[in-house]
């Protein structure tokens, strides 16, 4: 959520960073529900004081003897008064924070501007995609015909969008998401934790996909969520809390099942495991004071490009354009990987700092060293990455003439040292 403070003292600057994420102005629309909001609690202010002097003045009358039925009809009529204003005051409270609600982050001033992802900006790439001597297929060609990935049986268990992967393919899978937890925990200083997956509303609201987008989330019949990310439960870690500057920065992973309902996305991705409702992720997520955040951003990207690097697969880094970064995301970097299968670069991470936009909704503070008062903290998350779209880039840049799949080294030791998945692996 943007501070309120920021919108009355700098409207126009507001207006601005809403022209370059794409949307229209909003200033005068907030300012005029915040000041009938703020007049409303003046009212009843006002009416709060004045049923208190006249309640002083009814016991002073009582006790000299005069008349006080006067006073009594007023403070009457100013409980009822205050109950109208009451409920009128909540009434522009709640819908000021709908409105603050659905407004996204403002991106940072280094941020491409641009409308959609043809605006963002390649910054690197990492190794030259492998030429292959026969026309490469992609994930779901090879895994079919080793008989180690299953979508009609998915599809006849829950539905479109699922897979069942087998033996050595579900091991590598399993593989994988070791490789990487052990790699971010002893490697990049990050702490592991198990979170629920099974998250409360306002779990959703703190990072920002209630209640914007509930159609994208899974919900149970017990009002619980399922978690579309780690970054949920992990960056809600420190909602409501006042953290001492000591612990920061904070870094926290977690390997957890990812669940999504893909609303919108009809058509899209719809062979494979590209686009899934349940998939695996490892996840990290950071918590740092404000003049910390944009370094640890790079360092996040580095920490999701080093796996890529010692998986040997290729891949690409660009910064997100303001029109296609997410709602919550201030600066985004996103880790594209090679697809030979499909001869294009496919997102296998997304890094983002959002700066102090879910601090606010998860009401998340620090208190700064040498200071009385406390201050919001910043939240970064990103991927580290996506499990299965890492398999799917393991399985078409390690492809073999015959229809097998070399296991990169740096997973051999994770799978009793097998070399290649073939058609008996």
């Amino acid at each position: 959520m943007l501070d309120l403070r920021w919108i009355r003292e700098e409207p126009e600057a507001f207006d601005a960073a809403l022209k370059r994420r794409g949307l229209e102005p909003l200033a005068a629309e907030v300012l005029a529900l915040d000041s009938k909001h703020r007049a409303s609690q003046a009212e009843l202010q006002a009416m709060q004081t004045r049923r208190n002097e006249a309640s002083k003045a009814i016991g002073e009358a009582k006790r000299k003897g005069e008349d006080a039925d006067a006073l009594m009809a007023e403070v009457a009529g100013l409980k009822d008064k205050m109950a109208a204003t009451e409920t009128a005051e909540r009434d522009l409270s709640t819908e000021l924070t709908a409105l603050l609600s659905g407004i996204p982050n403002t991106p940072l001033p280094d941020v491409p501007e641009g409308p959609d992802e043809t605006a963002n900006v390649c910054l690197r790439e990492h190794l030259v995609p492998t030429e292959f001597a026969f026309a490469p297929k992609e994930h779901f060609e090879l895994g079919e015909a080793l008989g180690l990935l299953d979508f009609d049986t998915a599809a006849k268990l829950s539905g479109s969008r699922f897979a069942v992967m087998k033996g050595q393919l579900a091991r590598m899978h399993r593989a994988l998401a070791q490789f990487m937890i052990d790699l971010h925990t002893t490697e990049h200083g990050y702490e592991e934790v198990a979170p629920p997956l099974l998250v409360r509303d306002h779990v959703l609201y703190g990072t920002g996909q209630l209640p914007k987008f509930a159609e994208d989330q899974f919900r149970t019949t017990s009002d619980h969520w399922l978690i579309p990310t780690a970054e949920v439960p992990l960056t809600n870690l420190v909602a409501g809390d006042i953290v001492e500057a000591e612990r920061l920065p904070m870094r926290v992973t977690a390997l957890t099942p990812c669940f999504r309902s893909e609303a919108g996305s009809a058509g899209r991705d719809t062979r494979g495991m590209l686009r899934q409702h349940q998939f695996e992720k490892v996840e990290l997520v950071s918590v740092t004071r404000p003049e910390d955040s944009a370094a640890e951003l790079e360092r996040m990207v580095g920490c999701a490009e080093e796996v890529l690097k010692r998986l040997g697969l290729p891949y690409r880094v660009v910064v997100l354009s303001t029109g296609d970064m997410g709602f919550a995301a201030a600066k985004t970097y996103d880790v594209e990987v090679w697809l030979p299968g499909q001869k294009a670069y496919r997102e296998i991470s997304s890094c983002s700092n959002c700066v102090d936009f879910q601090a606010r909704r998860m009401k998340a503070r620090y208190r700064p060293e040498d200071e009385k008062g406390t201050r919001f903290v910043h939240s970064l998350n990103g991927s580290g990455v996506a499990v299965g779209r890492c398999l799917i880039a393991v399985m078409e840049n390690y492809q073999q003439g015959n229809g097998a799949i070399a296991v990169p080294e740096a997973l051999r030791g994770y799978m009793g040292g097998l070399e290649v998945i073939g058609s008996h692996g």
